[in-house]
């Protein structure tokens, strides 16, 4: 069965091209051109994954994701946009992206960047089942993406979750930087290195009501995960 993608682009020519290169390379694509337009068809088609331009007439790609999570809060998201400063990655990240690839970009880094996101996805539901893992005072499922504190509970992004996992799985010792990388994205690419600064210091801020865990920056190395 082929993989299919919603892409919301609204630059036509870019569009065709990428639809294009993405059929040729047997994956099945739904393109719409208005961000209005987006939600409706994500109801009707129920792709495998989104790809959704930022900058969109009517409604924005953040907008759209925001809405999509509501409907299927697991569906991978990746960004499409010439923005790439901070205050944007988080942004996208707070509307529940799970990645982004910059403007230009070619057709290889984009299918590499899809597969990736799906067999993380595939990864996670086939490796967690629906049990809880205490850390400090909070609950953390991983199955179904959530942080649980005095009732309370914070959905996380694929990635956030399977960060979050990878630190546990070290929990009191140090995750190499190099391997937390890979794990996420496949490599350790300057701009993936730039992006995991922004999901850690996200995690951190989920994680500040317990005073006894720590995120700790090991420069150059990787983080020491501290649960008192």
């Amino acid at each position: 069965m082929k993989i299919k993608i919603l892409y919301v682009e609204d630059e036509p020519f870019l569009g065709r091209i990428v639809k294009e290169s993405l059929e040729s390379r047997d994956f099945e694509v739904d393109m719409v051109t208005d961000g209005k337009d987006a939600v409706d068809f994500f109801s009707k088609t129920n792709p495998d994954i989104c790809v959704l331009d930022v900058m969109l007439p009517s409604k924005d790609g953040f907008t759209i994701a925001k809405e999509i999570r509501k409907i299927t809060p697991a569906i991978p998201i990746i960004f499409v946009t010439a923005k790439i400063q901070t205050e944007d990655l988080i942004k996208g990240f707070d509307v529940g992206g799970n990645d982004y690839i910059r403007k230009p970009f070619s057709m290889e880094e984009l299918i590499v960047r899809v597969n990736n996101l799906l067999a993380l996805s595939k990864n996670q539901k086939n490796s967690q089942g629906h049990d809880s893992i205490c850390i400090g005072k909070y609950e953390f499922v991983p199955m179904r993406y959530e942080l649980r504190f005095q009732g309370n509970v914070k959905k996380l992004s694929h990635r956030e979750s399977t960060l979050l996992q990878a630190l546990i799985e070290n929990k009191n010792a140090t995750t190499l930087r190099k391997d937390i990388l890979i794990k996420l994205w496949g490599d350790d690419s300057f701009f993936n290195s730039r992006t995991l600064d922004v999901y850690i210091t996200k995690l951190r801020d989920y994680l500040k009501d317990d005073n006894g865990i720590q995120i700790i920056t090991i420069k150059g190395i990787g983080y020491h995960f501290s649960v008192g």
